[in-house]
C-alpha cells in the first residue's frame, strides 16, 4: 500500500474524467444499463429493496473492469455488468453487500438515540416524509450522526470488492486492508470529497445561471442538468479505478 500527498484525490478525480473521455458513449451505456436493472429489481417484492445493495460490490466490479478494458485499449461492452456475476469471487462478494446492508441498517438504527427514531421510520416507509414529521425531530442531526457511525464501515468497505475479486482475498482480510489503506490516504480522501462536494455544488449552479440568463426557462435548464448530472456520475464512477491502482497497483489478471 502506498502512502500518497493530499493532490492525489484531485489526481483521481482527472484520472475519472480521462477514462470516461476515451469511451464516454460506451461508459454511459452501461450505466444506463445499470441503472434500468436497479429500477427493475425495485419491482420484485420485498426483495426489491435490499438486494440493490447486497449486489453494490458486485456491480463495483464491473465498472472497474470497464476502466481496466479502457486503460489497455479494450472496448467496453453493456455485458460487462454480468462481470461480477461471472468472477469466482462471486459469493465473496454478495456476502460482502450483506456486510453493507448491516453496517447501514445499524448505523441508521443508531440515530434513534437522537430523534427517537423518526430516521429510521421514514428510511423504512413506517412514516411519510413531510414537514409534520421532521419538525422539531432532529432528523438532521440524526442523519449526521448515522453517517458518523457508519464512517469506519465504509473505510472498511471501500476496496474490499476489487480486493476480494482481483486479489483473492477473504472478506476479513480485504476489509483490514481496505480500513487501513483509507486512514493512511486521509488527505488524498478529504481532498477527493471535498473536490466532489464543490463541483456537484458551484458547477450546476453555475451552468443553471447562465442558462436561466440566456433561456430563463426552467424547462431548458432541466434538460441540460439531468444529463450533466450524469456524466458527473459516470466520471465519479470511473475515478474509483485511479483510486483503487494508486495505492494496490493496477490489477493483475482482471
Amino acid at each position: 500500500m502506498e502512502k500518497l500527498p493530499g493532490n492525489a484525490g484531485w489526481q483521481w478525480i482527472k484520472g475519472g474524467f480521462a477514462l470516461f473521455r476515451k469511451q464516454p458513449t460506451e461508459m454511459s451505456t452501461l450505466f444506463l444499463s445499470y441503472v434500468f436493472l436497479m429500477l427493475a429489481m425495485g419491482i420484485v417484492p420485498l426483495f426489491g429493496q435490499i438486494l440493490p445493495m447486497v449486489l453494490v460490490p458486485v456491480f463495483s466490479i464491473s465498472f472497474l473492469q470497464a476502466c481496466a478494458n479502457i486503460e489497455r485499449g479494450k472496448k467496453v461492452y453493456p455485458n460487462l455488468l454480468l462481470a461480477g456475476f461471472r468472477s469466482p469471487a462471486f459469493m465473496r462478494l454478495v456476502r460482502l453487500g450483506l456486510l453493507y446492508l448491516l453496517a447501514a441498517v445499524l448505523a441508521i438504527a443508531a440515530s434513534a438515540m437522537i430523534d427517537g427514531g423518526v430516521f429510521w421510520n421514514i428510511i423504512t416507509g413506517q412514516s411519510a416524509l413531510d414537514a409534520s414529521t421532521v419538525r422539531g425531530s432532529h432528523m438532521s442531526l440524526a442523519m449526521i450522526f448515522a453517517a458518523v457511525v457508519y464512517t469506519p464501515a465504509a473505510m472498511a468497505f471501500w476496496y474490499a470488492a476489487p480486493l476480494v475479486a482481483w486479489q483473492n482475498m477473504g472478506l476479513g482480510k480485504a476489509m483490514f486492508f481496505s480500513f487501513f489503506a483509507v486512514k493512511r490516504a486521509g488527505r488524498a480522501f478529504f481532498i477527493y470529497g471535498l473536490a466532489w462536494l464543490a463541483i456537484s455544488i458551484f458547477l450546476p449552479a453555475v451552468v443553471s445561471g447562465i442558462l436561466g440568463l440566456i433561456f430563463g426557462r426552467t424547462a431548458i435548464i432541466m434538460l441540460v442538468l439531468l444529463p450533466l448530472s450524469l456524466v458527473m456520475t459516470i466520471i465519479m464512477y470511473c475515478s474509483f479505478y485511479p483510486n483503487y491502482t494508486d495505492i494496490f497497483g493496477k490489477p493483475q489478471t482482471p
